[in-house]
């Protein structure tokens, strides 16, 4: 099964695989990028780190309930993320934290099994 309705899956998952330029989650399967809230997991058109814009962050902080921490996984290497859009997350309240796209994953899930209010941008590898 793959990810249908626009590229929207809702609710809460897990991711349980990455690679292959894509990401398994909810019993299903997507090739690309991935916005992961608390709310559902979303299609964003990336393909790389040097993409990501204040829309997208924008996107994460119009969350429901707000987010503790958001977890930027830029790829196969680690890439800052621009200071305006750290300096955007921040006067929100929401904590950043960047990492290549592996570890993001492993991150997002670990803060999830702890019932924390996180969400990931995840650039596919």
């Amino acid at each position: 099964m793959t990810v249908r309705d626009g590229g929207y899956v809702p609710g809460r998952h897990k991711i349980d695989d990455y690679g292959g330029g894509g990401f398994r989650f909810a019993d299903m399967s997507h090739k690309g990028s991935i916005l992961a809230l608390p709310s559902g997991v979303r299609a964003v058109p990336l393909a790389s780190a040097a993409e990501i814009d204040e829309a997208i962050i924008n996107r994460a902080l119009a969350e429901g309930g707000g987010l503790d921490v958001f977890v930027v996984g830029t790829g196969e290497d680690l890439l800052p993320l621009a200071a305006g859009l750290r300096a955007q997350l921040r006067a929100a309240g929401v904590g950043c934290e960047t990492m290549a796209t592996g570890a993001a994953v492993r991150t997002y899930n670990m803060l999830v099994d702890e019932d924390r209010r996180v969400g990931a941008l995840l650039v596919a590898v």
